[in-house]
């Protein structure tokens, strides 16, 4: 049984979501058979804040889970987000090893070893070696080279990496519960599996994540991850901002930006105001009438700007405005109406709030877009369990590190009674 259960754990800095798969006896698909969300603590704008704090949300999101599906999660995908992941380009070039000239499985392997070896900053480490494209001798632009005939074959791979320290902190945070981490994925490439289907990938898409204190993005062409960023803003800063300019505390600023938050001021006069008998006892503290136009404009200045910073790393890679599948939103901050208005102006690309397109599922909560990143943790789960794939997708990239986390996991492990 503990083979067929495929589970994908989101650590967010609000919420903890843990999603559980069983795979079908046949192994060709996957059911959902359970969604839990529990509230965060410890992690700070996808960064852990507190080990302590981390492992404690974690282990209640887990015992939640393994009471309601009834039985125990030893192993989890895990996503990982924050500013600290950077992506860069490199190439690698090996001379075909046969003697007729033919391209090997062995041979592609040499070349993506070739393009990992860049200069990594000494305190980063690889996450994800994700091949581009091919080259072979003057052909270009092939995206399996196995079995062709050539004298050289050139490799563009994108190599995505995370800050050590992060890693390790995130790593004993699960650890801790007595859990195994079976990989960690970048949440938003593991969202792309369960929201963009094979032909929007083709065409050229971007998938983007608005969180509570991140904006994550994973961009999409003719099949193959083009670029990945995380951006230090999210749905919380726009409560933030509602705070001051409202001059009300945070928790009252949250419950007017659900119940009546927009980014489109064009909907208002100035004279419509928010009915302030709905706001409880809290209102006490303000002392003049909300104007709704006003609340809007502040909220459409920060989406605004969030979707300038997500346009300047499309321009980053020349594809700003030239992605025809579009944009697709998730995560919490997607759901504030005016948002998918907004992106559509300031991106210039078809956009629209994603779902999940992949995954058989009759849970209907599985469904939201808040849990469309651990969804798609199960989804890259049960593509990717026990393949090698030709390169190494186990994180991170050295064996140093690896040697020292199996230290870690076994003392923790030998703490637990």
């Amino acid at each position: 049984m503990k083979n067929e259960i495929i589970a994908g754990l989101d650590i967010g800095s609000t919420f903890v979501r843990l999603v559980v798969g069983q795979k079908s006896s046949d192994g060709s698909r996957v059911q959902i058979i359970g969604a839990i969300e529990t509230p965060s603590s410890g992690i700070n704008k996808g960064a852990v804040a507190s080990i302590e704090d981390a492992t404690s949300a974690i282990s209640a999101c887990l015992e939640k889970t393994e009471r309601l599906v009834g039985l125990p999660i030893t192993e989890v995908w895990t996503g990982i987000n924050g500013p600290h992941i950077k992506c860069d380009r490199s190439r690698g070039v090996v001379a075909v090893s046969k003697s007729n000239g033919e391209i090997t499985p062995d041979d592609v392997k040499r070349t993506i070893e070739a393009a990992r070896a860049l200069s990594v900053p000494a305190n980063y480490e690889i996450l994800h070696v994700l091949p581009v494209r091919f080259s072979v001798d003057n052909q270009t632009d092939i995206k399996d080279p196995i079995g062709m005939s050539g004298v050289r074959l050139e490799a563009e791979v994108l190599i995505i990496q995370g800050l050590t320290s992060q890693i390790n902190n995130l790593t004993k945070s699960v650890y801790r519960t007595g859990i195994d981490i079976e990989d960690l994925i970048l949440s938003p490439l593991a969202a792309a599996e369960a929201v963009l289907t094979p032909k929007q990938k083709e065409l050229g898409a971007v998938l983007i994540n608005i969180g509570a204190s991140t904006t994550s993005l994973a961009v999409f062409e003719e099949g193959e991850v083009l670029h990945t960023a995380v951006l230090p803003l999210g749905s919380e800063h726009i409560t933030s901002d509602i705070a001051i300019g409202l001059r009300c505390p945070i928790s009252l600023a949250e419950k007017i930006k659900i119940d009546h938050g927009t980014a489109n001021p064009d909907l208002f006069a100035k004279k419509d105001d928010i009915d302030t008998s709905e706001l409880g006892e809290e209102y006490d503290e303000l002392t003049e009438p909300i104007s709704k136009k006003y609340l809007a404009e502040i909220i459409e200045a920060r989406v605004e700007e969030i979707m300038d910073k997500i346009d300047l790393e499309l321009k980053k890679i020349d594809r700003s405005g030239l992605l025809p599948a579009g944009a697709f939103l998730i995560g919490g901050g997607a759901k504030l109406a005016g948002v998918t208005e907004v992106a559509k102006k300031k991106l210039r690309l078809p956009t629209s709030i994603g779902a999940n397109r992949n995954a058989e599922t009759v849970i209907d909560k599985v469904n939201d877009i808040s849990f469309l990143t651990a969804l798609g943790l199960v989804t890259w789960g049960s593509q990717f369990a026990g393949k090698k794939m030709g390169i190494e997708k186990k994180w991170p990239g050295a064996k140093a590190i690896n040697e020292s986390v199996n230290k870690i996991k076994g003392w923790f492990k030998s703490l637990i009674p």
